[in-house]
């Protein structure tokens, strides 16, 4: 049976997908309900169904039965006394493949005018100028989608989704296609999108790292069906989900800037469980919202605090619970208020310092180890 954290209520917006879809040997079943509001990613292996998912919520194919709200629309209704169908284009939602498809005869103004003619006048809701700042592609806006970079292609191609002024966002891991330094250069445009325009977003993904930063709520897809839905912090330090195991391993912490000191480069950043002290070579303002990854393998734990040690974090924490991880490693579920916080460790390190749930100790972590 899936598991479900927690749903949104129906007095807020909301994303409900009933989807059955048959296919030869595979066979889709879910049942999501998900926040009307930021970004929600859909996460599993290949193959799990994560794709068939978007389609069928675009309409791109049919699900027998199924049903389709987005925020108080009803896109498809099989169960309704006269069963409801929008077709794609009348579903307003932009959709964002993982190969950008530009036309090449356009420059990258005809592309994203493309998007814009489609949308009638007294339904666009995204100012166009703002999407251009947003994302960073005014000085190409002359240039034709030969001339661009891999990174400017997906950037133009999610400017000329979001100019039709799309009631849903649908991405389909726009960012597998792209090398490291490419989808480095993209990501924080995806952040800032989503922290200023109020558009919800169904993002497919593999790769965690992505998860991790841009999705306030996750789902967990497995074989077609739904594994566990809910937070993202709350879901990738379940140890009974392969999410909370492996190297990739990580905690999301949500925090805001207290302090940056450009001198040393270091900012501090309080949270529910306490303060942090990270590196980053960007000025940030005191008061920003700061979301925080930590893997679980950067973190080690101590029964007292060091004294002498390069180690810029170490926090009071409780075990909360333990669990096998890779041959000879443990993973370490621990508690730092209301904040949740992994920690990978030897099994011969976990058996010195006889850990066991209720036990206090330190988590110490490098500065360095940090990623916002």
């Amino acid at each position: 049976m899936p598991t479900s954290i927690s749903t949104p209520t129906q007095q807020q917006p909301f994303i409900h997908a009933q989807l059955n879809v048959v296919r030869p040997g595979f066979t889709l079943e879910v049942d999501l309900r998900l926040p009307g509001r930021g970004v929600t990613a859909l996460f599993g292996p290949s193959g799990c169904g994560k794709t068939t998912c978007l389609r069928a919520i675009a309409g791109l194919l049919r699900a027998r039965p199924g049903r389709v709200e987005v925020n108080g629309e009803v896109w498809q209704d099989d169960g309704a006394a006269r069963p409801l169908w929008r077709p794609t284009h009348e579903r307003g939602l932009g959709y964002v493949f993982q190969e950008a498809s530009l036309f090449e005869h356009l420059s990258v103004r005809g592309n994203i005018h493309y998007g814009l003619a489609r949308t009638p006048a007294a339904r666009r809701t995204v100012a166009l100028e703002q999407v251009v700042d947003l994302l960073g592609i005014g000085p190409l806006m002359d240039r034709r989608p030969a001339a661009l970079s891999g990174g400017e292609r997906q950037r133009v191609a999610i400017a000329r989704a979001l100019a039709t002024s799309p009631r849903l966002l649908l991405m389909d891991e726009p960012l597998a296609a792209l090398d490291a330094a490419r989808k480095a250069e993209v990501l924080p445009y995806l952040e800032r999108l989503h922290r200023t325009l109020d558009i919800p977003v169904l993002y497919v993904s593999h790769a965690l790292d992505e998860v991790a930063r841009l999705a306030e709520h996750l789902v967990l897809m497995q074989a077609g069906r739904v594994q566990a839905q809910g937070p993202t912090h709350a879901l990738i330090t379940r140890l009974d989900l392969p999410l909370a195991h492996g190297d990739a391993a990580a905690t999301v912490i949500e925090g805001t800037v207290l302090r940056h000191d450009a001198h040393d480069h270091t900012t501090t950043v309080g949270f529910a469980g306490g303060t942090l002290l990270l590196v980053s070579p960007t000025a940030r303002t005191p008061g920003e919202p700061l979301r925080l990854r930590i893997q679980a393998r950067d973190v080690s734990l101590a029964l007292a605090a060091p004294a002498g040690s390069s180690i810029l974090n170490v926090l009071p924490a409780t075990v909360a619970e333990l669990a096998d991880d890779s041959p000879g490693q443990q993973m370490v579920a621990l508690e730092l208020g209301s904040v949740r916080l992994l920690a990978r460790v030897t099994q011969r390190s976990a058996q010195a310092l006889g850990l066991a749930p209720g036990m206090a100790v330190f988590a110490q972590v490098k500065g360095v180890a940090i990623v916002n």
